[in-house]
């Protein structure tokens, strides 16, 4: 038997609560849209695609059902509009993980920063220090040893203009413009598959 808590219905109905919430988001955006590019709609558009996801997992997984919406992948992206030749590249990688076992987690920073039971991190904590100790990639590689179970993941390789170290470090994400991404590839937990967005290729994560 998995050692990963399933969900509960008071998470699947405040999943479905989102989804309803994203709606709304949506239709707003589309009423108020400022060209046909608007990357209001576009942002409004990815977080209702997201809800609407996270509710498909958390009914399969509680009642085994799904719901009949299909995310597209293949031409939800505006049209590139970024420089022929770019000079420099930002790539931006979102990982999701839920905590599987709260247990696991919290020895796995005990016992990387000494700290003893009493006292030990809670699971917050735990996370600032699993990941302060290790890499990224290597929390994706050897999550389940943190107690970790992972989502989605979507990578984006976007062109920018060329930054002096240290310029954008107070907002790194705020200016992500989807009409300059170059390419991108996601990984749903919910389609079980992993694909290059902008091409026919499939890529390893």
């Amino acid at each position: 038997m998995s050692d990963v808590a399933q969900p509960t219905v008071a998470e699947v109905r405040a999943a479905v609560e989102a989804v309803k919430a994203a709606l709304d988001r949506h239709l707003a955006a589309v009423e108020h849209r400022t060209g046909e590019d608007d990357p209001a709609v576009y942002q409004a558009f990815e977080a209702l695609a997201s809800a609407a996801e996270a509710y498909d997992e958390l009914l399969y997984d509680t009642y085994d059902e799904v719901t009949p919406f299909e995310v597209p992948l293949g031409d939800t992206l505006p049209e590139y509009d970024g420089p022929e030749q770019p000079s420099a590249v930002s790539v931006l990688i979102r990982r999701d993980y839920t905590v599987g076992d709260s247990q696991r987690l919290v020895q796995q920073a005990e016992r990387v920063s000494d700290t003893g039971p009493e006292g030990g991190p809670d699971v917050a904590a735990a996370i600032g220090v699993l990941f302060g100790e290790y890499e990224p990639d290597e929390i994706a590689e050897r999550h389940k040893e943190f107690g970790l179970v992972e989502g989605d993941s979507t990578v984006w390789v976007t062109a920018v203009e060329p930054a002096e170290p240290g310029e954008w470090l107070a907002s790194p994400f705020e200016q992500v413009d989807p009409r300059h991404l170059i390419c991108r590839f996601d990984v749903s937990a919910v389609f079980d598959e992993e694909s290059d967005v902008l091409g026919e290729d499939r890529s390893e994560a």
